[in-house]
């Protein structure tokens, strides 16, 4: 995908005293008081930050937090816990600015954040009249939040189609040279690993996967309904008969191709979903009415294990059990220290894969941790994102 890089620009010279827009994505998780929980987002905002101010620029930053009402500022929906906490990391002051939309005054060198852009009035919609005003803000548009690339707003989509100049940023990036490299021309074998509650939620993943990967490893309910698809009993465990046709479709395209969904043949059940009910290890075939399985077995784990370690490129989303439980935590434990140890290129992504990721300590060895969430798994159902798609446009103008 052929983009505008804003450290091209940078390098360049273009953005000596350019007047700067970045679209980060700084929605972190609070406590009930207001204090950040976790800063993951607001750190991999930083270089982007850094560069602007390194090259010169006059520099403004915007994000949303939370699900703010538009035009309806509360004090809950402030950036001023993410501007307290950018200051510290840039080591300089980060204003925090208001009612930004028909002005912003920033020198070169000097950085602002603009209060959260979701309360904007036509920032969802994309309001072309909004659009219009952000982009006369800047002379150069970045985006840098690849969190909300699936969604078209005025930060994200409007804004590029007007401002003089309109880029990817490096967090942004990052993402497509990784998202090229694993799906669009990947190092084969390439493996998939779908995980989850519901086939439902991302059956079209399934589906956009199993027309290109080599193998797709299914976990968590989603493998119980693939069990069901294969002819075996599950007994009580999460699953979704209703989807058994459309598992079976999988399973027989993949196959029509030479390709495979592996089977577990062995699990870890339990009696009860809790995190002290007793584990027993069993033969897949033996799975019982009143069983409940909570995660892959020992032989299938290391099955999986050996294909992970054979792979070309890893795609990463979900953990193949419970593993918030102890007891239930092996299978994911064997896939995650098999990534990490694959030659493989690995792209991860999703809530509860970077959960595991940390769990294991396994970050370095992950070829790319995905900062999106949604946006990730639009890109593993073949979709274009509307961010990417225009970026590509303005560049090729």
């Amino acid at each position: 995908m052929n983009v505008l890089r804003f450290a091209d620009l940078c390098a360049s010279g273009a953005a000596r005293n350019q007047r700067v827009f970045i679209r980060a994505d700084l929605n972190v998780p609070q406590d009930d008081s207001g204090a950040i929980t976790e800063d993951t987002r607001i750190r991999a905002s930083v270089p982007c930050i850094r560069m602007a101010l390194d090259a010169g620029a006059a520099v403004m930053v915007t994000s949303h937090l939370g699900r703010p009402t538009e035009g309806e500022f509360k004090p809950e929906d402030s950036l001023a816990p993410v501007a307290a906490r950018l200051a510290e990391l840039l080591g300089r002051p980060v204003p925090l600015l208001a009612n930004w939309v028909d002005g912003v005054s920033v020198a070169p060198g000097q950085v602002v954040l603009l209060e959260n852009c979701r309360v904007n009035n036509g920032e969802k919609k994309n309001a072309p009249e909004l659009a219009k005003k952000l982009a006369a803000l800047c002379d150069i548009y970045v985006n840098d939040a690849f969190g909300t690339a699936h969604r078209a707003e005025g930060t994200t989509y409007g804004i590029a189609q007007y401002a003089p100049i309109a880029c990817a940023g490096p967090l942004l990036a990052a993402e497509i040279d990784a998202i090229t490299r694993a799906l669009a021309n990947p190092k084969r074998p390439l493996v998939a690993i779908v995980a989850g509650s519901k086939v439902s939620t991302k059956l079209s993943i399934l589906e956009a996967l199993s027309r290109n990967v080599d193998q797709l490893i299914v976990g968590g309910g989603i493998a119980n309904t693939f069990m069901l698809a294969a002819g075996l009993k599950i007994g009580k465990s999460l699953a979704e008969a209703d989807l058994v046709g459309e598992a079976r479709k999988v399973i027989d395209a993949m196959a029509a191709r030479g390709a495979e969904v592996p089977i577990p043949t062995d699990v870890v059940t339990a009696k009860a979903f809790a995190a002290d009910a007793p584990a027993t290890i069993k033969a897949a075939a033996d799975v019982a009415d009143d069983d409940l399985i909570l995660d892959i077995g020992p032989q299938t784990a290391q099955r999986l294990a050996t294909q992970l370690k054979a792979a070309g490129t890893i795609v990463w989303n979900g953990p193949v059990g419970v593993f918030e439980f102890a007891a239930f935590e092996q299978g994911t434990r064997v896939i995650a220290q098999a990534i990490a140890e694959s030659s493989a290129f690995s792209i991860a992504g999703g809530g509860d894969t970077l959960a595991a990721i940390a769990k294991y300590g396994i970050e370095k060895d992950v070829g790319y941790i995905s900062t999106g969430g949604g946006a990730f798994l639009e890109v593993l159902e073949g979709k274009t994102l509307p961010a990417f798609e225009i970026l590509a446009k303005r560049a090729a103008a």
